[in-house]
């Protein structure tokens, strides 16, 4: 058996990605996982509230709050390390974690966007706005995908894809809450193969044992 994942998740808004994975949790399906801290940018945050309500350590740290990017970095990997965190799951974070972070804890941090990746991500590719470029582009399919996190956004490999349809009289609030649905799906069943030892990153090709 793997070793127990002791995740940290990274979030900035309502968490219900976050409330997804708890879920999972609490009803035995992740059964060798648990959520040690969540982190966020934002003091206000939905995440937070939710790890409170769940005795979670809920943690409020910025970039704003320190001098340098490097002191901010070691307030962040401080953190990680006092929950001995060996996972890192980013749950709609909004900022782009460090170098350092990342070559930590390589093949360890997972994010979800909610397009099919390659298409329509990078900066600048969040939230309505990416719903709006797949509607804009004509394409009749969009979905969510599950990567790995490397040192550009949305570059890291694809760990699951689940797709949706695009209706003719869509718009970007019901592809946003379609997709939802979706990440709400596949993101804990990553984690549980996490969690199982089911999935491995060799040279940039995802193997994933069911």
């Amino acid at each position: 058996m793997a070793e127990r994942l002791k995740i940290a998740v990274f979030a900035s808004g309502k968490g219900s990605n976050l409330e997804s994975i708890l879920n999972s949790i609490e009803s035995c399906k992740i059964i060798h996982a648990d959520i040690v801290c969540v982190i966020s940018n934002n003091s206000n945050a939905g995440a937070l509230e939710i790890a409170k309500q769940k005795n979670i350590p809920a943690v409020h740290i910025n970039r704003e709050q320190y001098l340098t990017d490097e002191e901010f970095n070691v307030a962040l990997i401080k953190k990680l390390n006092e929950f001995a965190a060996n996972f890192i799951v980013l749950a709609g974070y909004m900022k782009m974690l460090s170098s350092t972070i990342i070559r930590k804890y390589k093949n360890r941090i997972i994010n979800i966007h909610p397009a099919l990746l390659p298409k329509f991500g990078g900066k600048g590719m969040y939230g309505i706005h990416v719903h709006e470029a797949a509607i804009a582009s004509g394409d009749k399919v969009s979905g969510a995908t599950v990567h790995f996190v490397d040192e550009e956004y949305d570059h890291g490999s694809t760990i699951m894809q689940e797709t949706v349809n695009i209706d003719t009289t869509e718009t970007a609030g019901t592809l946003a809450a379609k997709i939802l649905k979706i990440e709400h799906k596949i993101f804990p069943e990553v984690v549980r193969l996490f969690s199982e030892g089911k999935i491995y990153n060799e040279d940039g090709k995802v193997v994933i044992c069911k």
